[in-house]
């Protein structure tokens, strides 16, 4: 049973990383198993064993999460952007009780101060443009860049609050990755030899990439948990609650009428249920 739940927490994280303005790690926040997946990821060459036994299923879950919703990427967009949107900003609200249990007791002003400062940083970051859409090349040169992509991209998405997406999106590469991803998982449907080398050509460098990143994050993470956990949380509590902004500016609210808007009222509190429902 355990292994269901966290096979599909990894769905929801999957699915997280590649809409823009949302972040898997505010999820893994939102459903308390972020310091395991931090210490899991940091031990994994003194317990590989261990480690891999607890991230397999987080890992298969993103894949199925990724691969599900990089093929609806358009519906989700361009239909229902309001209902996406509450869908998201109540799993996100939905994980609020598990970061005000770790910093119940004294309020310090230094606390209160650390979670601002995390929040009008996120607030800020949204006003960075989009770039253009980028080309993908192969090469040293295209390899080069795509595994220093994914060292940016997973070191954004392994912080909470912070969208490796949207952050992929500014800088141009976001579009090109999610279709190479979709053509990836198509031509493996079709078994279509040829467009899964190419797909793989692009996609190994960067998911080499979002491998050390997501280490050398998950390390620097874990430093503070261990040796400021209350000041940690404040600062995660700030980039939680600036979330919402994000994700209503990278998504947009369309044109809802009321049906809209009352299926994405019931969307929210699905979120803030499986969120409950998730959480460890």
């Amino acid at each position: 049973m355990e292994f269901i739940r966290d096979l599909l927490r990894g769905a929801a994280v999957g699915a997280a990383n590649i809409i823009p303005g949302v972040s898997g790690g505010t999820l893994l926040v939102s459903m308390g198993v972020y310091p395991d997946i931090i210490h899991a990821v940091t031990g994994f060459f003194r317990h590989w064993k261990k480690s891999v036994w607890f991230l397999m299923p987080y890992a298969v879950g993103m894949i199925l999460g990724i691969a599900g919703l990089s093929f609806a990427m358009e519906a989700l967009f361009v239909q229902f952007p309001l209902q996406t949107a509450l869908l998201f900003v109540g799993f996100i609200f939905g994980g609020l009780p598990v970061i005000l249990k770790k910093i119940s007791g004294r309020f310090l002003a230094a606390e209160g101060f650390a979670a601002l400062c995390s929040f009008l940083l996120m607030i800020g970051i949204q006003f960075l443009g989009q770039g253009g859409e980028r080309m993908l090349r192969t090469g040293f040169s295209g390899a080069a860049t795509l595994f220093f992509l994914g060292i940016v991209g997973a070191a954004t998405m392994v912080i909470p609050g912070v969208s490796g997406s949207m952050v992929l999106m500014s800088l141009g590469y976001y579009m090109p990755l999610l279709g190479r991803i979709s053509q990836l998982f198509s031509a493996l449907v079709h078994l279509d030899v040829h467009n899964a080398i190419l797909s793989l050509g692009i996609l190994i460098p960067f998911g080499s990439g979002v491998a050390v990143g997501a280490y050398l994050t998950a390390g620097l993470i874990d430093y503070f948990l261990k040796h400021h956990e209350r000041m940690t949380y404040f600062v995660i509590l700030g980039l939680l609650l600036s979330s919402p902004a994000a994700v209503f500016r990278e998504i947009g609210t369309g044109t809802a009428g009321t049906g809209g808007i009352i299926a994405g009222v019931f969307l929210f509190f699905i979120g803030v249920f499986a969120a409950w429902i998730l959480e460890k």
